[in-house]
């Protein structure tokens, strides 16, 4: 059943909680929320069943946790925040593409982070081209030109995601999900630079993973966290098309969360 929380920013967030354990917080990337999200739902659940409090919720703007106004970083990493403290005061954050950015970005904001589980994290252009992507995105969303971030946003994603989402009905409504899309933008930019620069300061526990059929760019982007860190580990897992398989993503969380819980 969805409960209800206030962060710290005063923003409404709706968030399911099961089982007891160590935590894990779901972290989505940009899109989805915890209604068109069964995989997610199924891992949180199989995990619970597993040993593990899990916390799943709707970022900013989106499903249950409405917010108007600029969707900024320091509102989302106030969402996340106080998804740990319901989660019962530390977790770790389990990242999925974008939602691995701002998992990373959390753990270094001083967030009380036990680890991180990060799944195909979309990094590895150039920092300077990240961050000129992540601009043109501010732009035009402070424009209010939202079909056109969407694309924007979506330019290096296989042509047919984009196609498929302009040949709906709801593409005007589609389009204007994309301004909750802005702490994405930010964090992925944040992150490119901070691996580029030398700068990821994580000492917690990382384990980047990506599907056995994924884009070519998924693996590279894992190495280079765990190059960036002194407790990363690099895993290839079943899955495909940027998405896992939540039976065997649950075992796993439920080993690394009890490892990163002592």
């Amino acid at each position: 059943m969805t409960e209800f929380t206030t962060t710290s920013r005063g923003d409404r967030v709706a968030y399911d909680l099961l089982g007891s354990g160590p935590a894990v917080v779901f972290v989505t990337g940009a899109g989805p929320d915890r209604a068109d999200d069964p995989v997610t739902a199924e891992t949180a659940q199989r995990a619970a069943d597993a040993g593990l409090t899990t916390v799943t919720f709707d970022r900013l703007g989106r499903g249950e946790s409405p917010a108007e106004g600029r969707l900024d970083l320091d509102r989302e990493l106030a969402a996340v925040g106080a998804m740990i403290d319901v989660a019962g005061g530390s977790a770790v954050l389990v990242g999925h593409s974008s939602g691995c950015s701002l998992s990373l970005k959390a753990a270094t904001a001083g967030l009380p982070v036990t680890g991180l589980a990060l799944w195909e994290a979309p990094l590895g252009d150039p920092a300077a081209t990240t961050q000129a992507w992540a601009d043109e995105i501010e732009r035009l969303l402070d424009a209010g030109d939202h079909e056109n971030a969407m694309r924007h946003y979506m330019k290096d994603m296989p042509p047919e995601w984009l196609a498929e989402m302009e040949a709906s009905p709801a593409w005007p409504m589609i389009a204007r999900t994309v301004a909750t899309y802005r702490a994405d933008a930010h964090s992925l930019a944040w992150a490119q630079r901070a691996l580029e620069d030398g700068t990821l300061d994580i000492t917690v526990p990382v384990l980047a993973m990506y599907g056995t059929k994924t884009f070519p760019e998924m693996p590279v982007a894992a190495a280079s966290i765990v190059a960036a860190v002194p407790k990363g580990t690099e895993k290839e897992m079943p899955g495909a098309m940027h998405s896992w398989e939540p039976e065997p993503m649950a075992a796993k969380l439920a080993e690394f969360t009890r490892a990163c819980a002592g």
